[in-house]
């Protein structure tokens, strides 16, 4: 199936600019060039494809059926719905603050943005062909518990006390019906050409804002895949030891991609001798944890909740990796 970038990568790298296939400098770049063009082909026809079918999905009416729920169903539909949203942690501010001025509970708002930045169709796809159906449904289902349980303890310790003002005023207005929920009612169905419109707009606005982060992640792939000496991951963090997996975590922070951009570390370390586990602890961090996010989060979450998120995903990450290091034998 992906045969065809293979070939084209080896045309570029190996026949036309001559790059000997045995060198770091070679094999990098031939990872790299394949990893692109193979992610910007499945971005734009997955993205395309899932916008239009969603093209008659008005946000609004999804937070009018998400309130209408009991909490258990809320916190499930919420991380579902991420599950199949292509949004990066970023970009998902937006729709946090429409659901908080929607009125929706925010264990139920943050059950979606947990969820929404650590899968999507094309990491699930890329999963598939990377490590097999077995552990893409693990990772899947780890996914969406992270967001589901997320959002059932900061509902739990009642974590609207510590939004911004003017979310916390928001939210507080809606759930006592002082507003209403623009957008309410039945959407007017619309015609292929109109859907077109919407998938293209949409294919093109997430392909802009997230192809830089592909090339970073690819990048930062083929750096592993080609320079890291042999032996250097192995003897720093592929040991087993107990501090590896908090020590991936940490080393994660740092750094940002979305869920498509990282699949391509994924793949980097794990073909270095990394335990799954460790990976899969440094990959969640990069995408649901990292600077960049809680930069943006700060514009509607005060230092507080701040911190307790952060907390809360650095814990479930290191749980994660360490029972997936655990597991993996069987898998």
């Amino acid at each position: 199936m992906f045969q065809i970038f293979t070939d084209f990568a080896s045309w570029l790298i190996y026949d036309l600019a001559g790059l000997d296939p045995t060198t770091k400098l070679g094999s990098a770049l031939h990872f790299f060039v394949e990893d692109v063009t193979k992610i910007f082909a499945l971005l734009l026809v997955m993205i395309y494809v899932i916008a239009l079918l969603r093209a008659s999905l008005r946000v609004e009416r999804v937070r009018d059926f998400l309130s209408g729920k009991t909490r258990g169903a809320g916190y499930v539909m919420a991380s579902g719905f991420g599950a199949v949203t292509p949004f990066c942690s970023c970009s998902s501010i937006p729709v946090f603050l429409g659901f908080t001025s929607a009125g929706i509970p925010v264990g139920i708002t943050m059950a979606f943005l947990l969820t929404s930045p650590l899968i999507n169709e094309v990491a699930v796809l890329l999963l598939l062909g990377l490590l097999g159906w077995k552990f893409t449904v693990l990772y899947v289902v780890v996914g969406m518990s992270v967001g589901i349980l997320g959002g059932l303890f900061l509902d739990l310790i009642r974590a609207e006390r510590w939004l911004q003002d003017f979310a916390r005023t928001a939210l507080e207005r809606a759930q006592s019906g002082e507003s209403t929920v623009p957008g309410a009612g039945h959407p007017e169905k619309l015609n292929f050409k109109e859907r077109h419109a919407f998938a293209k707009a949409e294919t093109l606005d997430i392909f802009g804002r997230v192809w830089k982060w592909v090339i970073i992640g690819v990048g930062l792939g083929a750096a592993l895949h080609g320079f890291i000496p042999d032996g250097w991951l192995e003897a720093h963090l592929g040991g087993g030891q107990w501090w590896s997996v908090p020590g991936a975590v940490l080393l994660g922070i740092p750094l940002y991609s979305n869920a498509t951009g990282v699949i391509p570390v994924m793949e980097s370390l794990i073909m270095k001798g990394l335990p799954v586990g460790t990976t899969l602890a440094f990959c969640m961090s990069t995408v649901a944890a990292s600077f960049p996010e809680f930069i943006l989060l700060k514009q509607v979450m005060q230092w507080r909740l701040l911190a307790i998120l952060f907390i809360l995903l650095l814990i479930s990450f290191t749980v994660i990796g360490w029972l997936f290091n655990l597991f993996s034998p069987f898998l």
